[in-house]
């Protein structure tokens, strides 16, 4: 069975960077084809925010963190990234990491299939 691991989140001052993990475990290669970043603040719908479409290395971006956020991946350590600079206060949330067999990359939170606990991150002075 997959299994997902975040780590990486905190408190930041608003202009900040943080950066997140997610190893993966238990997974065979299709059914973590793609693996993405989510998040949900409170009383908001969940929200895709970046990912990555592991054979190509193509990535997508939810428009409110283009150029600021960066999704990467290690596959050496079944692990993926995300880069998060200049952080504003709106980026606060409890971040996802998610995988499932989706070709070509996804923010659709219901075409994945495996979810790791969160991590949260707070963006305030």
């Amino acid at each position: 069975e997959v299994q997902l691991v975040e780590s990486g989140g905190g408190l930041v001052q608003p202009g900040g960077s943080l950066r997140l993990s997610c190893v993966r475990s238990g997974y065979t290669y299709s059914s973590t084809a793609t693996m993405a970043w989510f998040r949900q603040a409170p009383g908001k719908e969940r929200e895709g925010v970046a990912a990555i479409y592991r054979a190509a290395g193509s990535t997508v971006y939810a428009d409110s963190v283009k150029g600021r956020f960066t999704i990467s991946q290690d596959n050496a350590k079944n692990t993926i990234y995300l880069q998060m600079n200049s952080l504003k206060p709106d980026d606060t949330a409890m971040y996802y990491c998610a995988a499932g067999r989706v070709y070509g990359g996804s923010l659709q939170s219901d075409r994945y299939d495996y979810w790791g606990q969160g991590t949260q991150v707070t963006v305030s002075s």
